[in-house]
């Protein structure tokens, strides 16, 4: 299992990176984009295979994995994000004016 699920509720596992994008020196705005989702664990991890084996289609730095612990009511849900940064809030934006 990737990060398994501990404690009660419904919470993010400890696979999600809480300090953001390794990035976020360079871009301090942005938002996660989900990429996939899913229920199946099976599914999830064909899926991370796929994406990996295709090469450089994804930039690995810039992803958040979350692990969506369930219950009885509520299946735990696999998710992988993408940071995309604020282009007006990006690095090469030197002056109110750019």
């Amino acid at each position: 299992m990737l990060g398994g699920c501990q404690g009660s509720g419904r919470g993010v596992s400890d696979k999600t990176r809480a300090a953001g994008p390794p990035a976020a020196s360079t871009f301090e705005a942005g938002r996660w984009e989900v990429l996939f989702e899913t229920q199946e664990e099976s599914e999830w991890r064909a899926h991370l295979r796929g994406l990996r084996a295709a090469g450089g289609q994804i930039d690995w730095a810039m992803t958040r994995i979350d692990t969506l612990c369930g219950r009885l009511s509520q299946p735990t849900t696999y998710r992988l994000s993408l940071f995309v940064p604020d282009p007006e809030a990006g690095p090469s934006r030197s002056g109110p004016n750019n």
